[in-house]
Formats: structure tokens, C-alpha cells, sequence
């Protein structure tokens, strides 16, 4: 039970904190849809979610309106979309489109799990999956893909590495009349977890339950504030004191996920840490290493400060919550963190630095806009950038870049609302068309190969 003062302070951080549960999740196992036919299959699906997550919104408004903490999406992950549709190629837009609408009639905000696992390989439905990607995410609304590429303990697909690069140009083109709004529904993965709550990339793994609810907190601005009120102290100060903001925040998660859980008939799933920020003046990850000493972030000093952040945001909520998983850590989307925003329009955080805070923080390349230019070899290769990190360093990581036709550095582009909007930022003037026509694999590091 949350005591008084906790109570207090929660009250506290959501008036003048910016305080919020970013999502609530509800992961559903499609594979008991799977019928004869691919319209069989759909309905199935569709009937499922829109009876599992009826009341997944009305329950997190009620939460919302009981606990005083504001929950800002309720969201749907499911299986893997590449296992269920896999009997039924060329049929993927329309499952796809069965999807949308469900996602539409539950009152959701996004349904995740459009998406394909070909981090070992690729067999001939789960390519003609990929291949449907672009498509499904220009026309539909609330439908958002991932694709796994590569693993710790099985390399980078470096065949589906530059599928991936092409699939998002394409994506581009055809959302082109919406700043390539579809490529913001996108991600491509190393090493992704079954549980991540958080879109793009969240997808209903085959070990979870038949319907699991998962809850995403945020808090870069209670951090923030924290941070601020001790302007003098030592970083071993700083660490401790984010580490018990992290507590404060993870607390109220673990009550939001508990009670979802409870009120939807569902098993409990995980409690994500990770800082998730917004557009907003106050709520800025990118701000947290500023306050820290670091005069624009993406300056030197940058990667330190964000290992800390990060360490300590998992030190401090792992004791707070029951059951911790996702990502957790602290997220750096460059068009949703006000502090982002500001340093890369300075020219000061570029794709080079946002690479190296990769090694340390949740994720990676995050909502990155770049010229529409760009080719799809330099996409691939950025990814594989990502990949090997995650790869080599046995941790996520993960690229959403969004190359915006029409648009060159030092032009800015708006996607609205928690996606924000973003300078275009420059891509390396060197050719990686060899390497990526190479295909095959990147092989597992040595140290992927244990039991």
C-alpha cells in the first residue's frame, strides 16, 4: 500500500512534474485465431481482441480518475503477426486491416505487433510478410510493425538488415504526403524483448500468457526536478538520488499494473522503467544530463552522464515492482525530448553521438529524421550499426529513422503530438552499397555461445 506521503508526492510530480503512466498494455495471444482461410483467421482475431480489451480504455480512465495520475495511451500488442498469417500469403494487408479496425473499435491508441522475427533467417512467407510492411503502415492508422534482425546468440540477418533498409524507404515514399509518417510506426530490432509495452516495437511474445497487462511509467521531469534541487553535489549524490526517484515513480507503475490487471481479468506482466519523454518544456531526458553539467547534451561528457541515468533508474525501480521487464532505462527519441529537439537542431547531438549513448542507454536511434535523399544502403547500414551494439553488448537496441522526402539538413519537420517534430540531421556522405549487397550473416559473438 502506498503510504500517506507517498501519496503526497505523487501529487506533487503529476501537478508540477510532469508525472505520468505513459501506457498501459494489453499483450493478447492470437495463435488459437488461426483458421482454415485467411478471412476466417482475421475475424477470429478481430473478434478477439475487441472482446479481451473491451474495456482496456474505460478501466485506465477510471484508474486514471481514482489514483490522480494521468495514463496517457492504452495500447494492444499481439503474437507476431508474421506466425498467424503465415498459411496465408498475400492475405497480410487484410489481416492487417482487421487489426486497424479492432484497434479502432477498443478506442486504443496504437496496436503493436505487426511484425516478424528473422534474426536467424527468413522463410518465403515470412519475406513475403516484410515485403507487405510499407504498404500496411500507409494504410492503415493505428497499426505499428517491428522486425527482429539480429541476436546475441544468433548474429545479424544481414539479408533481412537490407530488406529493412529498402522496406523503409519505401515506407517513406508512400507516406511521403504525411512527413513519411509510417516510418514513426516502424522499428527495427536487435535482441527484442516479448514484453515492451512501448510502440513501436511492442509485440505479444509466444512465451506470454493468453492476455498479460504491462505498464510503461515515465518521469523524466520528477527526475529532473530531483536533480535540480542538489545543483553542488557529487555524482555518487546524483546516482542515489535518482535511484530513489525511480523508486518513487516505479511504486505508483507497480499499483497502476496491479489493479489493470485485476479490473481486466488478466495476468499481471511487467512494470517497463524506462524514462519516456515528451515535447513538452520540463518533461526532457535530454534536460536530466544537462542538469547534470553537461552544457548541450550530445557534448562531450554525454555517454557518462546517461550510464549513470540509466543505471540508477534500474537500480532504484527494480526494488519497487515485483516483476520489471521491457526496456527499461531511459529513452532518447529525438523528436519527442524537447532537449533533444534543441541539441540537434544546434547541430551538437548527431547520429554519431546518439550511436555511442546507444551502448548504455534503452534502445537507440529513436525518431530520427533524415534527408530524404539518403539511401537505402546508408538506412541498412545504420541499422547494423544498432545491431552490432546490441549484439555484441547482449543488450536491445533498436532504429527508427524516418528519411523524409523533400526535406534536407537544416530542415525541420512536424509530426504532432507525442511524436513531436525534429531537425533533419545528417547522414554520413559515405557509401555502404558494398557491404550491405554482401548479405549472409554477422556471426554471434563468442561470447553469445553459452548454456
Amino acid at each position: 500500500m502506498l503510504s500517506k506521503n507517498e501519496i503526497l508526492e505523487t501529487v506533487n510530480m503529476v501537478r508540477q512534474e510532469h508525472f505520468d503512466v505513459r501506457t498501459i498494455t494489453m499483450g493478447i495471444s492470437l495463435l488459437d485465431c488461426i483458421r482454415g482461410d485467411a478471412e476466417s483467421t482475421a475475424q477470429a482475431a478481430y473478434e478477439k481482441i475487441c472482446r479481451r480489451a473491451e474495456k482496456l480504455v474505460s478501466v485506465g480512465e477510471e484508474l486514471s480518475a481514482e489514483y490522480g495520475v494521468p495514463i496517457v495511451n492504452k495500447r494492444i500488442s499481439i503474437t507476431p503477426a508474421s506466425l498467424i498469417t503465415s498459411g496465408f500469403r498475400g492475405k497480410e494487408p487484410e489481416f492487417a486491416r482487421w487489426l486497424d479496425r479492432a484497434a479502432k473499435e477498443t478506442g486504443v491508441d496504437f496496436l503493436g505487433g505487426y511484425s516478424a522475427l528473422v534474426h536467424k533467417g527468413m522463410t518465403p512467407s515470412e519475406e513475403n510478410f516484410l515485403r507487405s510492411i510499407p504498404q500496411v503502415l500507409a494504410e492503415t492508422e493505428k497499426i505499428c510493425s517491428s522486425v527482429n534482425i539480429g541476436s546475441t546468440r544468433a548474429g545479424i540477418n544481414m539479408d533481412a538488415v537490407r530488406m529493412v533498409g529498402e522496406l523503409i524507404m519505401e515506407t517513406a515514399a508512400l507516406t511521403a504526403d504525411r512527413s513519411a509518417f509510417g516510418c514513426a510506426k516502424f522499428v527495427a530490432f536487435c535482441n527484442a524483448v516479448e514484453d515492451n509495452p512501448f510502440m513501436a516495437g511492442a509485440f505479444h511474445g509466444v512465451g506470454e500468457g493468453d492476455c498479460v497487462i504491462h505498464v510503461g511509467v515515465s518521469g523524466p521531469g520528477v527526475v529532473h526536478h530531483a536533480i535540480r534541487q542538489i545543483p553542488d553535489a557529487d555524482l555518487m549524490t546524483v546516482a542515489e538520488t535518482v535511484k530513489k526517484t525511480a523508486f518513487k515513480i516505479t511504486r505508483v507503475g507497480q499499483l497502476i499494473a496491479t489493479e489493470a490487471a485485476r479490473r481486466l481479468g488478466a495476468e499481471q506482466g511487467i512494470v517497463d522503467l524506462s524514462l519516456a519523454p515528451t515535447p513538452v518544456m520540463g518533461d526532457s531526458v535530454g534536460h536530466i544530463l544537462e542538469e547534470m553539467g553537461i552544457e548541450t547534451v550530445g557534448g562531450h561528457g554525454t555517454t557518462a552522464a546517461l550510464a549513470l541515468l540509466n543505471d540508477a533508474v534500474k537500480k532504484g525501480g527494480t526494488m519497487a515492482s515485483s516483476r520489471v521487464g521491457g526496456l527499461s532505462g531511459a529513452f532518447i527519441p529525438v523528436s519527442e525530448d524537447i532537449g533533444m529537439i534543441q541539441a540537434a537542431g544546434k547541430g551538437v547531438l548527431t547520429l554519431s553521438k546518439l550511436e555511442a549513448m546507444t551502448a548504455v542507454c534503452s534502445v537507440g536511434i529513436d525518431m530520427v529524421a533524415i534527408p530524404g535523399d539518403c539511401t537505402a544502403a546508408t538506412v541498412s547500414a545504420i541499422i547494423a550499426d544498432e545491431a552490432a551494439i546490441g549484439m555484441v553488448n547482449n543488450k536491445t537496441t533498436a532504429v527508427r529513422v524516418i528519411p523524409v522526402p523533400g526535406k534536407k539538413v537544416g530542415d525541420f519537420v512536424e509530426f504532432g503530438g507525442l511524436l513531436g517534430s525534429a531537425p533533419i540531421i545528417a547522414v554520413k556522405p559515405s557509401s555502404a552499397e558494398r557491404f550491405i549487397a554482401r548479405g549472409g550473416t554477422i556471426p554471434a559473438p563468442i561470447h553469445g555461445n553459452k548454456n
